[in-house]
């Protein structure tokens, strides 16, 4: 007598974002956002509070200055990098394993950088983590876009983003502590509790489906050379940029020519493979939309302000108005707190008024700060400091939930993913060359005063050369806001 066997029991489907959302009602979205931002948090902390711990490093492991520096920009190069794989890696993996993948990488980079006992260890950790931090940045604005509704964006965008500035606000100073305490090697280990979290809510709320709900699927692989040129590109451009600090002025000049070469090249490939059925790393339509070709300048020359403003104002402050480092660390706290509350409050005007009217606010505040410093002396009350930080603090306050809204909300849903990457790749490499853009102009414009920061002694002269880099960035902030204005909305004709 043969039995008929019995069917399997049918496992259950993975979560979509739809099951999820009828799982938790009306507040999943929330939870969602809440779930990428931990880990969002954790990647911005990795990225800023290791420089508190580069002396002890340099220390322990008898590192010359420029050896000390890849830890900071071996980080910065895989991050920028790696932000244009985000797009490929959700539509072949889905949210929640892109996810899941990156807070594993940042968490064996964070402990991998604690435990190593040499120094390429450490680089290598660095990297890892920068690989991390690059792929999941771009995540919650296509989450944003995404699963809120239109009028709902602005208030998650500010939510998001005030508890993203608390991450490099509050790690530094978290950080000291540690070093203090426990030495350097503990600062690795700040990512874990993060991370750990992060993985936790990401099984209970982050789908398994890829942007759009659509399954994950293997379709086209990853555009490895596109990927390749854009490292080349972005490694010269830095390594040439730090090489114009230095006395090597022709290996400047072939560096810096290597990096326009690669990055032509890296857009006549993306054209050449796109027209050929296959899926680049960029998608140069994106820049047909004219909202997001000028956001996408906008990110740029913010991306620079906002890095290099972040290297200047301490640096400005400790040799050029002679304040001690807790002086430093006291001055900018009332500016990272207006900060995270100005987010918050502009995220909801962002959901009613103008986005291009903001972020031209936003920029003129930033503007002004830069040109207002101008005016301080060696004997000027520090009050005034405090005033034009939080002035400038304000003016990124409207910047930050409106740029990202008023360039990709034009865009079609699926172009979404490839916007927020190119976006944020842009406002990077912005970054990226920021930092080494002011060192240059300082030392540059305190050479031509007669002056050098190997003196102990600050003077007029000084303050001079300092005053002249700050009136650049107010200029490339003014070059942004003539960007801004295309942000608008073009009128229909009836």
């Amino acid at each position: 007598m043969t039995t008929t066997p019995k069917p399997e029991a049918a496992s259950p489907a993975p979560p979509s974002i739809g099951t999820l959302r009828e799982r938790y009602g009306p507040r999943y979205r929330w939870y969602l956002l809440l779930s990428v931002m931990v880990g969002v948090m954790a990647s911005i902390m990795s990225s800023t509070i290791v420089n508190v711990a580069i002396p002890g490093m340099s220390h322990h492991f008898s590192l010359g200055q420029e050896r000390a520096q890849w830890v900071s920009s071996g980080f910065m190069v895989a991050m920028t990098v790696s932000m244009l794989t985000t797009p490929w890696l959700l539509s072949r993996y889905g949210y929640r394993r892109t996810y899941v993948g990156t807070m594993v990488l940042l968490l064996a980079g964070g402990i991998a950088g604690g435990v190593a006992n040499n120094f390429s260890l450490v680089l290598l950790a660095r990297v890892a983590e920068g690989l991390a931090a690059g792929v999941v940045q771009p995540i919650p604005a296509i989450i944003i876009l995404r699963a809120f509704e239109p009028h709902e964006q602005g208030r998650a965008s500010g939510i998001f983003g005030m508890g993203v500035v608390l991450a490099p606000a509050i790690g530094p100073s978290i950080g000291g502590v540690l070093v203090d305490l426990f030495g350097w090697r503990s600062i690795f280990f700040m990512v874990v509790p993060f991370c750990l979290a992060s993985i936790w809510l990401a099984y209970k709320f982050v789908p398994t489906t890829a942007p759009g709900g659509v399954a994950a699927t293997r379709g086209s692989g990853l555009d490895w050379r596109g990927l390749a040129l854009g490292t080349v590109g972005t490694l010269c451009l830095l390594n040439g940029l730090v090489e114009l600090r230095g006395d090597s002025p022709v290996q400047a000049g072939l560096l810096l020519a290597a990096a326009v070469l690669a990055f032509a090249a890296f857009v006549w490939w993306q054209r050449r493979f796109a027209a050929t059925g296959g899926e680049p790393l960029m998608n140069l339509g994106l820049f047909q939309y004219r909202q997001f070709a000028m956001g996408s300048v906008v990110a740029f020359i913010y991306g620079t302000a906002l890095f290099g403003s972040t290297y200047l104002l301490p640096v400005y402050m400790q040799v050029g108005l002679q304040l001690s480092a807790s002086h430093v660390g006291t001055i900018l706290l009332p500016a990272g707190i207006v900060l995270a509350v100005t987010i918050a409050g502009v995220g909801r005007l962002a959901d009613r008024q103008p986005t291009w009217m903001l972020v031209s606010i936003g920029l003129v505040l930033l503007a002004a700060s830069f040109a207002l410093m101008v005016v301080l002396r060696l004997d000027s009350a520090l009050w005034l400091l405090v005033a034009f930080a939080i002035i400038g603090r304000i003016g990124l306050g409207f910047i930050l939930p409106s740029l990202n809204l008023g360039s990709m909300r034009p865009l079609a849903k699926p172009l979404i993913p490839q916007g927020a990457s190119a976006i944020n790749f842009l406002r990077m490499l912005g970054g990226a060359a920021g930092v080494s853009l002011c060192a240059i102009m300082l030392e540059w414009r305190l050479a031509a005063h007669g002056d050098s920061l190997a003196n102990a002694a600050s003077s007029p002269a000084r303050l001079a050369a300092f005053d002249e880099v700050f009136l650049m960035l107010a200029g490339l902030c003014a070059i942004a806001i003539c960007a801004a204005w295309q942000l608008r909305q073009p009128t229909r004709q009836g």
